[in-house]
């Protein structure tokens, strides 16, 4: 008989995955759970959507760089890589700096939270359909992200802390979309996943004596499986051209500046963590909104003109916003509330600054495939 499946990494399907998180639930701890239940405006969010018109999709038009995609996917090349080897470094968790502990966990969390995120929404895509393209495309998305969420948490125990990822399915609250504004967000959920996580990369490769965590060796197999999700979700946007014309183009540039300002402010709340690694943390914003852009192109129609000058006086006030939110909810009471109110304000006023900043315009080419080139 065969032994049962010890690791999430050797997991071929989501379920499986699933089935040996929860069999480690009992060593998860309530404190991360809590903070991957939070719901502000920089958490991570659970989404669902109009499952019976995704499964409608007819993947034609795009057929065979979605045939290719798919091969590539089912070949599975990163089975196996989400464990800990012999390259993974101790890590001296009681001797680390403690704001930078504080704000690695929370990064760790944080991360853990959004790749399961997309695990859960892939996986209902595959339970309900019955488009066979479709539910494949989502049975593999679903079983990398599974695998993803599940290594985070590895790291997460040596901490003494872990997401019961179980108990989040069932209580975290979820945002419905619908299947375009999914698209939207997650296509640049993946794609700055892997610009991110590739800047980092290649910094460490430069820098190793800035690697505090042996998490950041995994990183290059990791972005390339955000960038093939992004592959598919262009591809699925390529399946109808009204998805990336006409009024749509205003949704567009809604979400590549609500992503682009969230991760903004969110890295800049953890300075300890971008000291570390040392990486100035406007550089890194600047060059993963380069990257993003660039790669953008290959289905959007605009970028954002990040050197415009309202661009990053902008940013900083929403970060000064968002501050003075979490301060006043913080301090609480009637004074708190206030606090809540005038910070929202700004953040309202300084996101429409960023919002009314000309788009830069481009033609979209005629092929729509790309491979990781940073």
């Amino acid at each position: 008989m065969n032994a049962p499946l010890k690791h999430t990494a050797d997991a071929t399907t989501v379920e499986e995955g699933l089935a040996i998180q929860q069999a480690q639930a009992v060593l998860d701890s309530e404190s991360a759970t809590a903070v991957a239940m939070r719901d502000t405006l920089l958490t991570p969010r659970f989404y669902t959507t109009d499952f019976d018109e995704l499964d409608a999709v007819d993947v034609t038009p795009v057929r065979k760089d979605w045939d290719e995609l798919l091969a590539e996917m089912r070949a599975d090349p990163n089975k196996g890589h989400f464990r800990k080897t012999a390259d993974w470094d101790h890590v001296d968790w009681d001797g680390m700096e403690p704001e930078l502990k504080k704000e690695f966990i929370d990064f760790l969390i944080s991360s853990c939270t959004a790749e399961f995120s997309g695990c859960v929404l892939y996986k209902e895509m595959k339970r309900r359909g019955k488009n066979a393209d479709i539910c494949e495309l989502f049975s593999y998305m679903s079983r990398d992200e599974a695998r993803h969420a599940g290594f985070i948490n590895d790291a997460l125990r040596e901490a003494g802390v872990a997401v019961n990822l179980g108990f989040l399915t069932k209580a975290k609250k979820y945002t419905y979309f619908r299947p375009k504004f999914i698209y939207y967000a997650t296509y640049l959920s993946e794609k700055i996943g892997y610009a991110r996580y590739i800047t980092i990369f290649r910094h460490l490769e430069a820098h190793p004596e800035h690697r505090f965590h042996p998490i950041f060796k995994w990183f290059k197999e990791w972005c390339n499986d955000e960038f093939r999700h992004g592959e598919a979700f262009a591809l699925l946007m390529k399946t109808d051209p009204r998805l990336t014309s006409g009024v749509n183009i205003w949704w567009i540039k809604f979400f590549l500046t609500a992503v682009f300002a969230t991760m903004w402010v969110r890295d800049h709340q953890r300075p300890a963590f971008h000291r570390a690694l040392g990486v100035d943390t406007t550089w890194y914003g600047q060059e993963v909104f380069r990257k993003t852009s660039e790669i953008s192109k290959q289905v959007f129609p605009i970028t954002l003109d990040i050197e415009h000058p309202r661009w990053r006086p902008n940013l900083d006030r929403l970060e000064r916003a968002s501050r003075r939110i979490d301060a006043a909810r913080k301090a609480g009471g009637i004074g708190g509330f206030l606090g809540r109110m005038a910070g929202s304000a700004q953040a309202a006023a300084a996101f429409l600054g960023l919002l009314t900043i000309p788009a830069v315009t481009h033609r979209v080419p005629a092929e729509t495939r790309l491979q990781p080139a940073y």
